[in-house]
């Protein structure tokens, strides 16, 4: 069985208890890593100028601590297998719909492959794939 290495588990450790909830619900069933948490006023900066992300600091949700959001993306990283992470991110999106009806977690996640929650993936001008965000 798939497990979270130390990184991974520092990272997550900086997510609100709804997000380490879910990933560790996810990493029963999908291999994945956990790229980011939480990121201070520099990262956030920076991934923005590199066009990574929309927004400066502190307007992420990256960006409180805990963080309310999360980059994970399946392991063994493969950057140009898309068909892969939109897969992975419906698997996380099941998990946590299922632990939210269950009452394990109180937050809903909107995920950076369908901004707008409608499950249309094709209707997105930003697509960030690792994005995990809690609503």
């Amino acid at each position: 069985m798939p497990k979270f290495g130390t990184r991974s588990l520092r990272n997550l450790d900086t997510c609100h208890i709804d997000l380490q909830v879910i990933f560790k619900e996810v990493i029963k069933h999908f291999d994945c890593t956990v790229i980011c948490g939480h990121r201070s006023e520099q990262e956030q900066d920076r991934v923005f100028n590199e066009g990574f992300s929309k927004v400066k600091y502190p307007n992420s949700k990256h960006n409180s601590l805990p963080s309310m959001a999360a980059d994970v993306v399946p392991y063994p990283i493969n950057w140009d297998d898309m068909d892969r992470m939109r897969y992975f991110a419906g698997i996380v999106m099941g998990i946590a719909s299922q632990l939210k009806e269950q009452g394990k977690i109180t937050h809903s996640v909107r995920a950076g492959i369908d901004w707008d929650r409608d499950t249309q993936t094709n209707d997105q001008r930003f697509i960030d794939l690792p994005h995990f965000e809690l609503i």
